[in-house]
């Protein structure tokens, strides 16, 4: 370990990076063959330019099996700068799985770009080409095709230096458009009309305006994540190898060279955060290649899955705006799955396996990672494994007590060629299936079997399937079926949270949370629950893009995106959350004033509604104190403070306390006297005021959330993940008061409290008993001290 750390890291790699790669038994055997093929003779003593040894990284970590003879002729042609980026490495391993025996020098140059130039003039002239064929698009859609442009040039262009390309679109792109306005950034609008809007009274009206643009609705939208990114990079459809010609032909015959993509959740559990990068890629990428995407339950394993975790994978699907073409099961395949592993036992690629799990796992190494050896039922007769595996059908053994496992190749160092098992013995009744079948396949059997009925042509799924590659290859191939390609990228993760499946279900189980849809967990239904909208979700997920890295991301980025979404189009209320009474003295016990304010300043898409204001009104607690301070503007003996949407300031006149000296009421002046008008105040505060004519103020429920865990990473904490639960994540507060705005709410309505933060409606909500439960889906600011 410590020398091939060594010699990776003389190639360029971070010390963290070479290890992690050494301890990877595939990936380092390829790396070194790649280091010693290129002249490194093995030996941690040759450093390579960092350049060249990432492009051996590369190579090493994208080999397919088909292209693994010619790995060292690939290496040599980096080491001599015939390839020097990863677009002609991906090409060169593609030539590779087509040449045979021998790679013809000029072929491969051909297919590779090895010598191309592409200058600076001719990237130019492909731009302005593609501009002016473009212009009714670029007229219309402005910067937001430039994602499609993008894409377009990567094809036309493609040898040519990326940044090189991205530049002179972005130039001339700014020569044919002008430079972004508001057109472009809903935020530089909302801040002109800011700039130049004069400072006006709190009493005179705003000036009415037609609903915001939203720039989350529309990164919700945009396609620039598949034309810039990783997926940009992506084959057609069509272009991926097959066993045998003909198979490919009847694929495109089925599909008439359409991309069809899937979503292949187990419903097991319900669905996270991470699950909402997967849905943006797999249907993000069809749609924008005019193709379709299929959700499909990978139900086969009986004893996990339930009827709520179906409806509900289903609800968050269509919740964050996509209709699947086709709602498939892999349950519907059992019986061709089960003939296919019979024809898989015919052709001497299987086996029925009687060993203990234990045994099993020794065979393969063990614990210490020794040699490994090959099960004792491996070589017995192909009619014997036929047999039993009738017999596991008939269901005349227990579980455990037999599997059927794939033959595959026991030495190979990638852990996915070890004699997967196939089939294994569940007696559990399935949802769709009853007690028809007690054996059921696994994932490593199924899902790329599926794939190919399905006609699927990117097989799309996270990083920890890379090793996983081969063995879903190998065994469409040795069925000689359709195969589709599968491609990784790097899962999402966000920091101070939890998002494995089992963890979640402790949490529940536990009672540690109110149930899979806590508003503290980032499951679907939580975050859905909180308040979060699903085109903030989206543009979240997409304005990250797609990189074959894991990215931990923390929790503050996405809710900015929620928070900026919400400002475009929540209404406007105003919530006391911890109310101190305030009495007018000098307006009549009977005072009543209706005043007319706007849902939302400057949108009359939002309508009004009336608000009493009377002699009686409540404040937060926390906009008055009784000892006066420079930096304290709002109310004070002293000082005046204005009240949001109504016309004087108010003054302290006393302050009640109670017989513990705590402030329970202030009384108060209202500064309407216009022989000596007040000066304009230097705040606002917000209110709500006692009108039992309009049953006001609304009592309500209101609960704040923050971070469920205390640390970045839970699982780093010194007693354990279950020990940094943060007790102070959430805070109820039962008697806070809103405005009469908040009778009109539904379960899931959204909307700004005035100076506190953005909420939404809880199902705990019983709005014919009048009991209304807010959760604070987040602050209106980033709030650095809520962890």
């Amino acid at each position: 370990m410590d020398d091939l750390t060594a010699l990776f890291e003389s190639i360029g790699l971070s010390p963290a990076k070479a290890k992690e790669t050494a301890a990877n038994k595939k990936l380092s055997a390829n790396l070194s063959t790649v280091i010693a093929a290129a002249g490194a003779q093995g030996s941690s003593s040759t450093t390579v330019e960092k350049s060249t040894g990432a492009l051996f990284y590369h190579l090493a970590s994208t080999i397919t099996p088909k292209a693994l003879p010619h790995l060292p002729y690939i290496a040599k042609a980096i080491q001599n700068k015939k390839l020097t980026s990863n677009d002609q490495v991906t090409a060169a391993i593609k030539h590779a799985e087509k040449a045979g025996d021998t790679i013809n020098n000029v072929a491969f140059d051909v297919d590779c770009g090895v010598g191309v130039v592409v200058t600076l003039e001719d990237i130019r002239d492909t731009v302005a080409a593609l501009i002016a064929s473009k212009k009714k698009d670029l007229d219309e859609k402005r910067y937001q095709v430039t994602g499609q442009l993008l894409g377009a040039l990567r094809a036309s262009l493609r040898w040519a230096n990326a940044l090189a390309v991205k530049e002179e679109l972005d130039r001339q792109i700014l020569a044919v458009l002008g430079p972004k306005d508001e057109r472009d950034n809903p935020k530089a609008k909302k801040a002109a009309e800011k700039a130049a809007k004069p400072v006006k009274a709190a009493t005179v009206a705003a000036v009415s305006t037609g609903p915001t643009v939203s720039r989350v609705a529309e990164a919700a939208k945009s396609t620039r994540f598949i034309f810039e990114g990783e997926l940009a990079k992506l084959h057609k459809a069509g272009e991926n190898p097959q066993i045998n010609p003909k198979l490919m032909e009847e694929h495109l015959k089925r599909t008439g060279g359409k991309v069809i993509t899937r979503f292949p959740p187990e419903p097991n559990g319900f669905l996270h955060i991470g699950h909402a990068k997967a849905i943006n890629v797999n249907f993000g990428y069809a749609a924008a290649n005019n193709g379709i995407t299929n959700l499909r339950y990978d139900d086969t394993n009986p004893g996990a899955e339930e009827k709520i975790y179906f409806d509900s994978i289903l609800e968050t699907v269509q919740w964050l705006g996509y209709t699947p073409h086709a709602i498939t099961y892999s349950s519907d395949h059992f019986q061709r799955l089960y003939e296919l592993a019979v024809e898989l036992i015919e052709k001497n690629k299987a086996y029925v396996c009687h060993c203990t799990g234990d045994q099993i796992k020794a065979d393969r190494g063990g614990e210490d990672r020794g040699p490994r050896k090959e099960c004792v039922h491996r070589n017995r007769p192909i009619s014997e494994s036929l047999a039993e595996f009738q017999k596991m059908k008939e269901g005349k053994y227990e579980p455990k007590e037999a599997f059927l496992r794939m033959k595959m190749d026991m030495q190979n160092p990638n852990p996915q060629f070890w004699d997967l098992v196939a089939y294994r013995i569940l007696k559990s009744a399935h949802h769709r299936t009853g007690d028809e079948w007690c054996i059921y396949p696994t994932y490593d059997f199924t899902h790329c079997l599926v794939d190919s009925f399905e006609d699927i042509t990117h097989s799309l799924c996270t990083t920890e399937f890379t090793l996983s590659r081969e063995s879903y290859y190998w065994l469409v191939d040795a069925l000689e079926i359709y195969k589709p390609v599968q491609w990784e990228y790097g899962r999402l993760n966000l920091a101070y949270t939890v998002m494995s499946k089992r963890k979640l279900k402790q949490l529940v189980d536990e009672k540690l949370v109110s149930g899979w849809d806590d508003p503290r967990l980032y499951t679907m239904v939580g975050i859905r629950r909180r308040g979060f909208t699903p085109e903030a979700v989206n543009a979240f997920v997409r304005d990250l893009g797609v990189t074959t890295a894991n990215s931990t991301i923390h929790p503050d980025r996405l809710e900015n995106v929620v928070r900026e979404h919400l400002n475009d189009v929540a209404p406007r209320l105003m919530v006391v959350v911890e109310p101190l009474k305030v009495t007018l003295v000098n307006l009549p016990s009977d005072y009543l004033e209706e005043v007319t304010v706007a849902n939302k300043p400057r949108d009359d898409s939002m309508g009004s509604r009336v608000l009493p204001f009377t002699n009686t009104i409540y404040i937060e607690q926390s906009d008055f104190r009784e000892e006066d301070d420079p930096n304290f503007y709002r109310l004070t003996p002293g000082k005046q403070v204005g009240l949001l949407n109504i016309t004087h300031p108010i003054s302290v006149v006393e302050v009640v306390k109670d017989a513990a000296g705590k402030v329970i009421e202030v009384k108060a002046r209202y500064e309407n006297d216009s022989t000596t008008p007040a000066k304009r105040p230097k705040t606002y505060i917000h209110w709500v005021a006692h009108s039992p004519k309009h049953t006001s103020p609304v009592k309500i429920e209101v609960r704040l959330y923050s971070n469920l865990f205390l640390h970045e990473n839970p699982q780093n904490a010194p007693g354990g993940w279950l020990s940094d639960i943060n007790p102070h994540s959430l805070v109820v507060v039962p008697n806070a008061l809103a405005d009469v705005g908040v009778k009109q709410m539904k379960v899931e309505d959204k909307f700004q409290a005035l100076r506190t933060g953005y909420f939404c409606v809880d199902k705990d909500s019983d709005l014919s008993a009048k009991k209304i439960v807010v959760n604070r889906t987040v602050t209106l600011k980033e709030d650095s001290g809520k962890n």
